[in-house]
């Protein structure tokens, strides 16, 4: 668990770094090409600098509330700006890949007995991510059903 722990530190050292090539990422994938347009760069690099600034804590530490409650929000706020659901997930498959790239070029595995706190932490990395993707659909689902019931009660 020891490696697990300095890989978060790693990650958490390194959030803006990774936010900025997180960015780099959404901005040149042609599946998240209308994603570019709709969300202001900071807005965007500042909830991939949350991610990755406080994995410990994300992964960790919070719940699958405290998850549900923050990719509903972004879920909702994207769907407010028109982002397509489809691309909104691909975002967060990006930063995702994005953390993995980035771990690949660091050599920390020291020792086997380190494996397991290795894969430990992957698992709970893969849980969060999934969690992420649940969430922010559930969001924007709701905006998406709310928008329809309002433009119904006008007509």
């Amino acid at each position: 668990m020891l490696l697990a722990y300095r890989l978060v530190r790693l990650i958490e050292t390194h959030a803006d770094k990774l936010a900025e090539s997180t960015l780099a990422r959404v901005e040149s994938d042609p599946k998240t090409r209308d994603y570019r347009g709709r969300v202001p760069e900071e807005d965007f690099k500042a909830a991939v600098r949350e991610i990755y600034g406080h994995l410990g804590e994300w992964v960790m530490g919070k719940s699958e509330e405290d998850i549900a409650r923050r990719y509903t929000e972004i879920g909702r706020r994207r769907a407010e700006q028109g982002v397509l659901l489809s691309e909104l997930n691909w975002a967060i498959v990006l930063t995702r890949e994005n953390l993995w790239e980035f771990l690949k070029t660091e050599d920390t595995l020291e020792r086997p007995t380190e494996v397991f706190g290795e894969l430990t932490l992957l698992q709970m990395l893969e849980q969060f991510f999934d969690r992420a993707i649940y969430y922010a659909a559930v969001g924007y689902e709701q905006h998406k059903a709310a928008e329809e019931k309002s433009l119904h009660l006008v007509k």
